[in-house]
């Protein structure tokens, strides 16, 4: 399984950026059935969950982010997106897709991730 990630940049504080995680063609029969999550991590820190959806639509969202981002699928195009807004530095980090093949619930841990992208960086200047 191949997860590609995009859409990290630099954007001031109080901007906005799009991530998009798409997952190779190998596992579209499944891709509906997986959950799919962002996780961030920043330099000296834990990786930690941003924002899941499971096959229901059922979403999952950190304190931090809530009321700012927003994370959505298209299940025909095997892509999972984040839509940032309202940035803060805070935010600042490297941002990874995971699969969860078996549905967390509302316990979303790095640890239980089946699968990874490679990570797109999110920079935010104050």
């Amino acid at each position: 399984v191949q997860l590609q990630a995009s859409g990290g940049g630099l954007v001031q504080a109080g901007g906005s950026l799009r991530l998009s995680c798409k997952a190779s063609r190998s596992i579209f029969s499944v891709f509906s059935i997986w959950t799919m999550a962002w996780y961030r991590q920043a330099p000296g820190k834990q990786r930690e969950l941003v924002a899941g959806i499971n096959r229901g639509g059922t979403t999952n969202y950190a304190d931090s982010v809530k009321g700012r981002f927003t994370i959505s699928r298209d299940n025909a195009k095997r892509t999972v997106y984040l839509q940032m807004n309202s940035l803060k530095p805070e935010d600042t980090a490297v941002y990874y897709c995971a699969v969860h093949r078996a549905d967390p619930g509302d316990s979303y841990y790095p640890t239980s991730a089946d699968y990874w992208g490679q990570g797109t960086q999110v920079t935010v200047s104050s």
